[in-house]
């Protein structure tokens, strides 16, 4: 396959996931951890394909590339984290 075609593949695959981010957004779904996990996963695949396809990461130096891996698992840990144990982590960072 080549680089051009292979771009398109995954400039459409991301809209894709765009769009089901979107469609999660506007409709009336409970936020449970269920919806929860499908947020994480496409900020976590997108973030990775992005930075992969588009950003040239593949050829980074290997620190750069470490860290922003790094960076595209942490995101959607921390928002599982905050989903799971949002109350304690507020009680714990409030000023009063």
């Amino acid at each position: 396959m080549s680089p051009e075609r292979r771009c398109d593949y995954v400039w459409i695959f991301l809209i894709g996931l765009t769009l089901v981010s979107a469609w999660i957004a506007e409709a009336s779904f409970e936020a449970g951890l269920g919806i929860t996990l499908l947020v994480a996963a496409i900020i976590g695949i997108k973030g990775r394909m992005v930075i992969d396809h588009f950003m040239e990461l593949p050829h980074a130096n290997r620190r750069i590339r470490f860290m922003m891996r790094l960076y595209f698992l942490m995101l959607p840990l921390i928002t599982l984290l905050v989903h799971l144990f949002g109350d304690a982590i507020a009680r714990a960072t409030s000023i009063s």
